[in-house]
């Protein structure tokens, strides 16, 4: 029977404000007491990497009589187990030792290993893939506008690629997301809003770096929806808020690589321009489930203030938005196209928002619509799956959506994760949409092929 306690003796150091997240001797305790929990539990077996190669290593030291449980693990057998982790969450939502079980275990894996790769990055620097990754705000703004030909053509180069993946860490393999000839608020600055935005208040959108500079069409789906539906959209940089500066990256890409100190810059930064909207009365909507995750969930512990929770309690879902608009039964209705058969893939970063399936719940109130949801994980979740070391690992755990999305046999795949639709465009040869997408072709808001110029079309009459 193994000496190590289930229960902790303090609450868990789960955020940097804690004077012991940094402390190595605390943080090792801690993983040898998270480890032994999952040992014996070993229900999450099939979600990632980090459980099988957890469980191999436990059990070669109990079978070699050097322990009984999780004891004898040391840094080496950390850092295998927390390089296979993702951070997708699921086996968080599906764990029955966790604080919102109300279990006495407090158990929050994802936290620890992210943790674990704070210190690690305090211990011996970022590496070069995970700043590069970090950063996609800046990289967003040199590779969209008008050097996105240019930026393009490297990354549709596989050669390029192969010399770009020796010197980044970035796999060549992974179909990187395109750079936008017009950014979403180039687009927007020339945007005349629909009729009647406005009638039923305003909204912020955080549209997300890949909506800013890379998906564009997502946001401009949101921005003609909302409106659409009476709604007035707001992006700090842009139309009333010209004067403020701009919103950035969330921060998640720079927890993903350790570097806790740049996403709480980048909190501190996106709260201070969110603020005054959510004083006013207006919500934060997201299209991007990981951001949204990260906004609500993440941010207050990162940077601990009441200003970032205020945000993080008016921020929602976009697709959770229209569902309660939907409740309200001020949801327009009248929709003049068919999606036919839609392919439904639940994000795993939506599943740990425990929002349920939002996107899927709107489209099925599209008439002549059948929505089939395809509930696995693409191994992309954030930067892990883009990098070279995990790339063939990440697809591996990616079949199951793979083959699901073919099965479903669909007219049109939908993804509230722009990261998860590379991966499925790719292995799927088909194009992927969010859900917001899907739903303004269905209002007629948008043609059913891709506009490059974004503009709205008039909606057809409802017959």
């Amino acid at each position: 029977m193994s000496v190590i306690p289930r229960t902790p003796a303090r609450p868990p150091a789960t955020s940097p404000h804690d004077e012991r997240y940094y402390e190595p001797q605390d943080l090792a305790a801690e993983l040898r007491r998270a480890f032994q929990i999952c040992h014996e539990c070993r229900m999450c077996v099939n979600y990632c990497g980090s459980f099988p190669e957890m469980f191999r290593r436990i059990d070669a030291a109990i079978d070699g009589g050097k322990a009984e449980g999780a004891e004898t693990i040391v840094d080496a057998d950390v850092r295998a187990i927390a390089d296979q982790c993702w951070q997708c969450k699921l086996c968080y939502i599906k764990c029955p030792y966790t604080a919102d079980e109300g279990a006495h275990e407090l158990l929050d894996l994802p936290r620890l290993l992210a943790r674990e790769r704070a210190v690690r990055a305090r211990k011996e620097g970022i590496p070069v893939v995970d700043r590069l990754l970090g950063e996609p705000q800046r990289i967003g703004k040199f590779g969209s506008g008008a050097m996105a030909p240019l930026a393009n053509l490297v990354t549709r180069n596989q050669l390029l690629r192969k010399i770009q993946e020796k010197v980044t860490g970035i796999s060549a393999e992974f179909n990187l997301p395109p750079m936008a000839r017009q950014t979403f608020s180039a687009w927007l600055r020339k945007h005349a809003p629909l009729a009647g935005a406005g009638e039923r208040g305003e909204v912020v959108l955080f549209a997300t770096c890949y909506g800013e500079y890379n998906t564009p069409e997502v946001a401009r789906a949101a921005v003609l929806v909302l409106e659409h539906n009476g709604y007035k959209v707001r992006y700090p940089g842009t139309g009333d808020d010209h004067a403020a500066d701009a919103l950035t990256c969330c921060g998640l890409p720079n927890i993903d690589g350790g570097d806790v100190d740049a996403a709480s810059r980048k909190i501190a930064h996106n709260v201070a321009l969110l603020l005054p909207h959510v004083r006013a009365g207006r919500k934060i909507v997201v299209p991007g489930p990981s951001c949204g995750m990260m906004i609500k969930k993440e941010w207050p512990g990162y940077v601990n203030t009441a200003e970032v929770q205020e945000v993080a309690d008016a921020t929602i879902d976009l697709m959770q938005f229209f569902v309660g608009l939907g409740r309200e039964k001020t949801l327009k209705r009248e929709f003049p196209n068919k999606l036919g058969t839609v392919a439904y893939h639940a994000a795993c970063h939506l599943r740990a928002q425990k929002i349920g399936f939002p996107g899927m719940r709107v489209l099925n109130v599209v008439p002549d619509t059948e929505v089939r949801m395809v509930e696995a994980c693409s191994a992309v979740d954030g930067t892990w799956g883009m990098k070279a070391e995990h790339y063939e690992t990440g697809l591996k755990y990616a079949q199951k959506l793979v083959q699901g999305v073919r099965d479903a046999e669909p007219d049109v795949v939908v993804s509230d994760c722009t990261l998860s639709g590379l991966r499925i465009a790719k292995e799927n040869q088909v194009r992927v949409l969010h859900p917001v997408e899907a739903l303004a072709r269905a209002y007629g808001l948008i043609p059913a092929e891709p506009d490059e110029s974004g503009a709205p079309v008039t909606p057809a009459p409802a017959e």
